[in-house]
């Protein structure tokens, strides 16, 4: 298993897949915890000369105007993680709980969060042995930090709250004592608030539906490819002359990459009758272009967001601490919002594609690609399927970044709902995939009666994946295992084209 070294500044988007969906295992550098050790005495340092520092020695949000005494600042961290762990709904998947772990981790050994290294560690070993903390989903309005979903990752760090080890939810307490470890006990004056002031639930979010978004971006060019071919489509749009004078960088990539896997095509270029495809078709790269384009803005803004320091108040090395909002979680609503509004229109042409598939007789495909149809309804409810997903999709690309609702009688009065944004992503990342499984299911029939021998070789070995996986069209039979398993490896990004 793999190792990767993390200092807070340093997190690269492959790193973070390597841990978050194939386990690798966490180190922190020891400068890392060397910084740490000097913030955290620099902060004690403040604690004693009394200086009032939001969090540590005064109340939270509305109450921050009444003062906390010294012998009450470590019950102080306990009960704030205690009384805000009042997140509901289903449990998030195993993944984005990683996420949170990792984003959390690397946002603390920046250095200026006042957290001890015991806290990082036990944050660092929970992901290393697999102390997966219970985050329910639901109750983040992504601003103060992801307040109540945060607190369930740090009860499990008191010995509290639930936590999954080995396929089994467990109390707390008992999933790190069969994990060889032991809870914190208590926390110092800013742990609790450090835990929970940060984006990372948004980050995690929005960092999954990028990664699950791309590889749906990579395996709907191969279906799209494969499609093209199905229907004889023409290749005069994808001509370089045509993007030259409209040089936006993602439609001239997608269009050089629809070139590259068509070339040496003997099906292309062959349906005479028209000389327009449909727009699923002949705009391709100027549908899916904004799509890459989209995919590398929210990289952008991931690689800042997952090596930044997101709590507060921060601790600095000059001894000055200093309340502000870096907590909020405005830019991540955004790049959520963007990223599912591109991801849905992924999906919907995808579902165009489908449909002109199952209705192209004039292109040489027998209706909903059935032998003796009539009989047989072939592939026909795969476009119901996917017309659904692409529903769905519409309704949750409302963006939830455009209202607010104040929170703690007022004192947080703009609140970004960057979790909704968030949850609304990773969902639509999910209904892409099995939009784009559907496509790839379709497409491996229309290219068995347009003859796969004719195919560009690029797109031959896609094909030759999907043969293996998808049985030829032929009587009807139950396809609902095949489809599965075609999302699944879209999803673990096995199908597609690499770029």
């Amino acid at each position: 298993m793999s190792e990767v070294t993390v200092d807070g500044h340093r997190l690269g988007l492959a790193d973070a897949e390597e841990i978050i969906f194939r386990n690798a295992r966490v180190k922190v550098s020891a400068q890392a915890l060397e910084t740490l050790k000097r913030t955290q005495e620099i902060l004690s340092r403040a604690v004693e000369d009394e200086r009032p520092i939001y969090g540590v020695n005064t109340g939270l949000g509305k109450l921050s105007t009444i003062r906390i005494g010294k012998e009450d600042l470590r019950t102080l961290q306990r009960n704030l993680v205690r009384s805000h762990a009042t997140a509901v709904g289903a449990p998030l998947p195993r993944e984005a709980v990683r996420g949170v772990l990792l984003f959390r981790v690397n946002s603390l050994i920046k250095g200026f969060s006042g957290v001890r290294a015991e806290v990082v560690n036990l944050l660092v070993e929970m992901l290393n042995r697999g102390v997966h903390p219970v985050i329910p989903e639901q109750g983040s309005v992504g601003s103060s930090g992801d307040l109540a979903p945060l607190a369930h990752v740090a009860l499990v760090l008191l010995g509290e709250g639930k936590a999954l080890y080995k396929g089994e939810v467990l109390p707390g307490g008992e999933a790190l004592r069969r994990a060889e470890l032991e809870p914190l006990g208590e926390l110092y004056p800013k742990e609790g608030l450090a835990l929970l002031n940060g984006t990372a639930y948004m980050l995690s979010l929005v960092f999954l539906g990028y990664v699950l978004g791309r590889r749906a971006f990579r395996a709907g060019l191969s279906a799209a490819a494969l499609s093209f071919q199905a229907l004889r489509g023409r290749t005069e749009p994808l001509d370089p002359r045509i993007h030259d004078v409209r040089p936006h960088p993602g439609q001239r990539e997608v269009a050089a990459i629809m070139r590259e896997c068509l070339s040496g095509s003997e099906l292309v270029d062959t349906y005479q009758d028209d000389v327009q495809d449909p727009y699923s078709l002949r705009c391709l790269p100027q549908i899916l272009g904004p799509v890459l384009e989209t995919l590398w803005l929210v990289e952008g803004r991931l690689r800042v967001e997952m090596n930044s320091a997101t709590d507060n108040p921060l601790v600095f090395p000059d001894g000055v601490v200093l309340s502000g909002g870096n907590f909020h979680g405005e830019i991540l609503a955004f790049a959520a919002e963007w990223l599912a509004l591109a991801l849905a229109e992924l999906a919907a042409s995808c579902e165009r594609r489908i449909s002109l598939l199952l209705s192209a007789g004039d292109r040489g495909l027998p209706p909903f690609l059935a032998q003796e149809g009539g009989v047989n309804s072939g592939l026909m409810l795969l476009q119901y399927t996917a017309a659904s997903l692409v529903g769905e999709n519409r309704v949750l690309a409302h963006p939830a970044a455009a209202d607010s609702i104040p929170t703690s009688a007022g004192k947080e009065d703009h609140n970004s709902f960057g979790a909704t944004s968030a949850w609304k992503l990773r969902r639509i990342a999910e209904n892409t995939i099995r939009a784009v499984a559907l496509e790839l299911v379709c497409a491996r029939w229309a290219v068995e009666f347009v003859g796969a021998a004719k195919l560009s070789p690029a797109t031959k070995r896609i094909y030759e994946k999907l043969r293996d996986l998808i049985p030829p069209p032929g009587e009807d039979r139950y396809l609902g295992d095949t489809i599965e398993e075609v999302g699944r490896l879209v999803r673990e990004g096995e199908l597609g084209y690499e770029f």
